[in-house]
């Protein structure tokens, strides 16, 4: 199964949205039960965050980790 994972599991909690791969908690939670095309959206939409940010995230205060 394709994951935008990498490894780098941190929440931010002022964006609501894991440091590492972008998603939100609730993709994160629902993420093996979403079809494959509802998971290539959702890639594709946060590489196109990204594009627009280039700059590199890193995890800071008020971020915590990710329990999957």
């Amino acid at each position: 199964m394709e994951s935008p994972c990498i490894q780098v599991c941190v929440l931010d909690d002022a964006r609501g949205v894991c440091t590492g791969c972008g998603r939100t908690v609730k993709q994160i939670a629902t993420w093996s039960r979403l079809s494959d095309p509802e998971r290539r959206r959702i890639m594709k939409e946060l590489q196109s965050e990204r594009d627009r940010r280039p700059e590199a995230t890193v995890a800071t205060s008020g971020s915590r980790p990710v329990d999957e």
